[in-house]
């Protein structure tokens, strides 16, 4: 059974640096597309970040946030520097069963994470 475990989340003052993980079990993804998305209360989840055969980004995040993937350890992780408070959010890993394209798509990825709150104060 494949799980993909978040971690890394919490509280932060705008300006500072967080670092997430998402480790996944149960099969490995290293020639599968993965991201990152993000919700935030009373909003749909949208796509930040993805990794595949490229990167690609939401807008709001280039330059600030780097999504990067350590295949030895099947993990995916997303660094995040220059926080903000419109950050603030639940942030959620995803896997793609096949296809290596890291799609923006939330309906393109087959496996997802139960999440890692980031809080990002003012």
């Amino acid at each position: 059974q494949v799980h993909l475990v978040e971690s890394g989340g919490g509280l932060v003052q705008a300006g500072d640096s967080l670092r997430l993980s998402c480790a996944a079990s149960g099969r490995t993804f290293s020639r599968n597309g993965m991201a990152w998305f993000r919700q935030a209360p009373g909003k749909e989840r949208t796509f930040v970040a993805g990794v595949g055969d490229w990167t690609n980004y939401a807008a709001f995040v280039k330059g600030r946030f780097t999504i990067s993937r350590d295949n030895a350890k099947n993990t995916v992780y997303l660094q995040m520097n220059s926080l903000k408070p419109e950050d603030t959010a639940v942030y959620y890993c995803a896997a793609r069963s096949k296809y290596y394209r890291p799609s923006s798509e939330r309906e393109d990825y087959d496996y997802w994470g139960q999440g890692t709150q980031v809080t990002v104060s003012s």
